[in-house]
């Protein structure tokens, strides 16, 4: 096998989550005293590092975490409508055949998280579900889970879908997986440099060596 353990992301990456994350974001923006997102200024968005979204939308950073707690406690209540990408169950199906470890490690709260691998029937495909509230936090988490397996760095990946996603990954000196259908656009998830970019699940073959 390529790798011995293999980490997701969540949002974006395993569930279609983008449009209920709009719908949301602009429900609670009032509150917070930002404008909302209008549906034509995702595809600039997507463009966008972390750091160039908040400074374009002007939200104080400070304010992140308590707009993530907010954010997935209200997607809690829509979690069933939530959809799996296309290829995606079949994919991981076929995938956790080829390796010992599978994850998720993501920004999303562990219970939102649970439900929906449940209601798409591939909870069991999946050791752990770990979280994350602070959206630059990963690297360090990351670290944990390849001492918590025992695998050395080139045994382990991460498979996300945004520009923080393969930075985190970076930072923690693992290979890692730039997913297209996701939040950040193609262009932007090349120029960051990842070990590999699949634009579609079914490339995932890729990681069984």
């Amino acid at each position: 096998m390529k790798y011995r353990a293999l980490i997701f992301d969540f949002d974006g990456t395993i569930a279609d989550t983008l449009g209920e994350t709009r719908i949301i974001f602009n429900e609670i923006a009032p509150d917070y005293g930002i404008r909302e997102v209008e549906q034509h200024e995702i595809a600039d968005l997507r463009h966008l590092s972390l750091k160039e979204i908040l400074k374009k939308l002007d939200i104080p950073k400070r304010r992140v975490p308590s707009i993530i707690a907010r954010g997935t406690g209200m997607m809690r209540a829509n979690i069933e409508r939530l959809q799996l990408i296309d290829g995606m169950k079949e994919a991981l199906t076929e995938l956790r055949n080829h390796t010992e470890a599978f994850g998720i490690l993501t920004s999303n709260s562990t219970a939102n998280v649970d439900v929906f691998l449940r209601n798409h029937d591939i909870r069991d495909l999946f050791e752990f579900v770990s979280s994350t509230s602070k959206l630059t936090g990963k690297a360090r988490h990351l670290r944990a889970i390849r001492k918590t397996f025992s695998v050395k760095s080139h045994e382990m990946c991460y498979i996300g879908d945004e520009l923080r996603d393969v930075k985190a990954a970076q930072k923690a000196k693992i290979p890692h997986a730039a997913v297209s259908w996701g939040f950040n656009s193609r262009e932007s998830l090349a120029k960051s440099k990842p070990t590999y970019l699949f634009d579609h699940p079914h490339e995932f073959s890729a990681l069984k060596g």
